[in-house]
């Protein structure tokens, strides 16, 4: 059968059997390489509250929220874009 990608979609190495997390978006069990993570800084503070109180010159701190997403979903998401055939072999060429 053929092969897609080259690392078979997985940033693995030859490091075994990778474990299994669950995708933030669809629940599905995929392996740890295969996910895409991507992380949000988010401030708990109301936006405009957040506009007043930097104006005033206060320090307002924002906590780091990274979801795990399954490759369909990051797909789905618009955070991966599918590319042809002739631009995977491409990037081959380039590493």
């Amino acid at each position: 059968m053929a092969k897609k990608r080259k690392s078979r979609g997985r940033g693995k190495g030859s490091k075994g059997k990778a474990k299994l997390v669950q995708c933030d978006n669809c629940g599905a069990w995929v392996p740890r390489d295969k996910i895409v993570r991507v992380t949000r800084w988010v401030s708990p503070v109301d936006p405009q509250l957040e506009k007043e109180l930097k104006a005033k010159g206060a320090i307002v701190p924002k906590v780091p929220i990274t979801k795990n997403y399954c490759v369909s979903c990051a797909i789905h998401m618009g955070l991966r874009v599918v590319r042809s055939k002739k631009e995977r072999k491409e990037s081959y060429t380039r590493l």
